[in-house]
């Protein structure tokens, strides 16, 4: 164990006291989150994203010590656990080293190379490895058995002798865990992935036109990003594509290829024209072609999908904060329209916190086309519930019912009413509606009507209202599918529980899937407690948890500091301040010489105050420093103020756009090579990495996050193909009418490595086209728009 603590430390550039303090407390029971917030003197300040790191590497270390211990035993009952091979074993760090160390030890079926060793053979080999001088038919004669063996093995010629030495000495190097880490860390530097289609594949088959880009597309397989890497390996599995691992230079006919002279580098042997160097160059290509080409190939595109996976699973982990912990619009009543056209709008009114009034159809599109009597039915709600917000899904006929709010939003001002109308994500809204969780809530309302309700909903608070629904169904992801589905869970799970406290839960009015992300509340308990409350009433402070079946004083610990009760019997039971300290904040009030009630929210009551003044064994000048904080400024929220962007008249659709407009809307989705825009004309445009800003952009999350609201210039637009290429460098040219523009990026040649480029599949996001040329692939049409 303290190798594991030294070696996360100096992974983590921490001391090796605080990772110890994270584990004990970890291994105790404690949560991320209260780690983050409430242990800040035990850990030194570690905040949720390291303690985040520090948990992951500690279940990949732990493993790997346990495969470690087996591995050592098993070579020991072998009798074949040297001193100098328990050292390698237990220096190995990662858990590939390990399994190379242990290749030749595994029990496996038995090989050629096996059968050779028992039949006697092994000593020739390594006599002509030794001496090459040696003439391998001559020395072969001694070892001719006079008939097969009963096993069935049959080195009865002085060939199949010889066939045998090639068995064994192949198959001794390809378990040489020194040369099988030396090709693969060369191949993962040098060699390239190349994919071509199936021949078999109709190239005119939409689906296989998806993955037009990598018909014939190489590129070096260590610097391919994550989407492109991702849209190769679905290719495959679809058997639209063929992948494969090339070398770095191709051998003439007949010649050796690069491998097989890195392999007889290493072994330190070269052709010098001794009698025996031709059958150990046959040996040699031998283990490259046959023993370790398709395995090493194996491996690296391993560690490719592993790499590719990670940033995938990182892409939609950051676009689901960001969604999360976008600004709410607060308690206000809100009318939530689903668009739709035949089916008609969906309406749904919710008041100011979450409950639903009314629902109602409207049918302004075609073919009834009452656009009139929608908005009559639509005034009736907004002046019978007093509606202060209107949100808009935005999926099929969105921007047409935008426009039917508009109309709206005029005849209330002509009553001198203000309501303010936004465009919300529907992404995940028809899952909810149809989910047990959504029948519990809404039970006689219809399923359609339900989606209404969310989208409302999730205009006043993202967050209270996302948690219901599986992160995987939210839609801000890149080839989610493709990834490891586990890993995927585990990572967004931690997300949300993440930004769940770290903004804080309303125990009076929060949902049992929203309690159930506080840190220590299991799903069962968070719905005890939902019972408590509708048979006793509002809580009135933190204490009465206490009071909760299956609510110990361990779960009261980890969660109380994350719930908040309003207007209840102790005022810090609204803000982040646990329980465990307000003895501590007992004695900063009575060093202030005021009521709490006149502290809290007054900075210049709190001035001067110092955190080392009220530090203590138990609470040190971080944890003071917090409470400080939170009594300044009581119950903060730590997202964003609200504001919605402003769809310009008259631009309805694709068609409506032309070059050198300039329009407002919200970043819907972030890759690493760019960010799409919602406008509000049914089609998300893309603002490439390179248009982001006047400076160099690694990473779009460098300069924008989901949900920001930006001005974009439109570059290009693309009707037919449904693609438009945006700019925030508003000053920039659109492109000429010949086709050249300013920062082009253009697809590489075919069968040459492509460079850093604007995109791979439609951004990577969701079940999207697949493609790479220019900006062509990237433009795709995003999952659930």
């Amino acid at each position: 164990m303290q190798k594991i603590l030294r070696q996360i430390a100096a992974e983590l550039s921490v001391h090796e006291s605080q990772v110890r303090s994270a584990v004990d407390l970890l291994d105790g029971g404690a949560t991320v989150p209260f780690i983050a917030r409430y242990r800040k003197e035990a850990t030194g300040g570690l905040d949720d994203i390291q303690l985040r790191a520090l948990e992951s590497r500690l279940s990949y270390l732990r493993e790997l010590e346990d495969r470690r211990t087996a591995v050592l035993k098993s070579i020991e009952e072998q009798g074949k656990l040297t001193e100098v091979l328990r050292a390698a074993i237990e220096a190995a760090p990662t858990k590939q080293e390990l399994e190379d160390l242990y290749l030749p030890y595994k029990q496996r079926r038995r090989t050629k190379g096996m059968i050779a060793r028992e039949s006697g053979i092994e000593p020739l080999a390594d006599l002509l490895f030794a001496d090459p001088t040696r003439v391998p038919a001559d020395e072969a004669q001694a070892f001719v058995k006079a008939e097969k063996g009963e096993d069935g093995s049959d080195f009865t010629s002085v060939q199949a002798v010889l066939d045998g030495v090639r068995d064994i000495l192949s198959e001794r190097w390809a378990e040489d865990a020194g040369l099988l880490q030396n090709l693969r860390e060369w191949l993962w530097s040098e060699g390239v992935l190349r994919s071509a289609k199936v021949e078999s594949k109709n190239e005119n088959d939409p689906e296989v036109a998806k993955f037009r880009d990598y018909f014939d597309y190489s590129e070096p397989i260590g610097r391919i990003p994550s989407h492109r890497a991702l849209a190769v390996f679905r290719g495959r599995s679809l058997e639209i594509l063929e992948a494969k691992l090339a070398l770095p230079v191709e051998p003439e006919p007949g010649r050796p290829t690069v491998a097989e002279g890195r392999i007889a580098i290493h072994l330190g042997w070269s052709h010098a024209a001794r009698a025996a160097d031709d059958l150990l160059r046959k040996c040699v290509s031998w283990t490259w072609k046959v023993k370790l080409s398709l395995s090493t190939e194996r491996d690296l595109f391993g560690r490719l999908r592993e790499d590719a996976e990670k940033t995938a699973i990182k892409v939609f982990s950051d676009n689901l904060r960001d969604l999360l912990l976008a600004a709410p619009a607060g308690p206000k009543c809100v009318m939530g329209l689903d668009p739709g056209i035949r089916t008609g709008v969906k309406v749904a009114v919710v008041d100011h916190t979450g409950r639903l009034l009314e629902t109602a159809t409207v049918y302004p599109h075609e073919p009834r086309k009452d656009w009139d009597g929608s908005l009559h039915t639509l005034t009736k709600l907004a002046d019978k519930h007093g509606v202060d917000l209107i949100a808009i899904g935005n999926g099929t006929a969105s921007r047409e019912t935008d426009k039917l709010a508009a109309d709206l939003i005029k005849i209330a001002a002509k009553a001198e009413r203000t309501i303010v109308k936004a465009v919300v994500s529907e992404a995940g809204a028809s899952v909810y509606s149809a989910s047990e969780f959504a029948s519990q809530e809404m039970p006689d309302v219809d399923v359609s009507l339900r989606g209404a309700a969310s989208i409302a909903r999730r205009l006043q608070d993202p967050l209270a209202e996302l948690v219901k629904i599986d992160p995987k169904s939210i839609g801000v992801g890149q080839y989610q599918h493709d990834v490891n589905q586990g890993e995927l869970a585990r990572t967004l799970e931690a997300v949300v529980e993440d930004c769940v406290n770290a903004v804080g839960v309303d125990l009076n009015t929060a949902s049992a899937p929203l309690l159930s992300r506080v840190s220590g509340l299991s799903s069962g308990v968070a719905k005890a407690v939902v019972r408590w409350r509708e048979a006793n009433g509002a809580f009135r402070s933190r204490q009465q948890l206490l009071q909760v079946p299956g609510l110990g004083a361990k779960t009261f610990e980890q969660s109380a500091g994350f719930l908040r009760i309003r207007g209840g019997e102790q005022p810090l039971d609204m803000t982040g301040v646990h329980p465990e300290t307000y003895p501590l904040v007992e004695r900063i009030v009575a060093q202030a010489g005021r009521p709490i009630t006149d502290i809290m929210g007054r900075g210049d009551a709190l001035r001067g105050f110092k955190p080392e003044q009220f530090a203590d064994e138990r609470f040190g000048a971080p944890t003071v420093k917090d409470i400080l904080v939170e009594l300044e400024k009581p119950g903060r929220d730590p997202r964003p103020d609200f504001k919605v962007a402003r769809f310009n008249d008259g631009v309805e659709d694709i068609a409506d756009l032309q070059p050198g407009m300039i329009l407002e809307g919200t970043v819907s989705n972030v890759a690493q090579f760019g960010a799409f825009v919602d406008l509000g004309v049914h089609q998300d445009g893309l603002i490439h990495v390179s248009q982001l800003a006047h400076r160099f952009v690694e990473d779009a999350r460098e300069v924008v996050k989901t949900g920001d609201i930006v001005r974009v210039k439109v570059m290009e637009v693309d009707p037919v193909r449904k693609r438009i290429g945006l700019t925030m460098k508003l000053d920039a040219a659109p492109p000429r009418k010949d086709g050249a523009r300013e920062n082009r990026y253009e697809p590489a040649g075919r069968g040459r490595p492509q460079q850093r480029g604007p995109g791979g599949q439609g951004g990577g996001m969701g079940n999207n086209s697949l493609g790479d040329s220019a900006m062509a692939s990237a433009f795709a049409k995003l999952k659930g728009r």
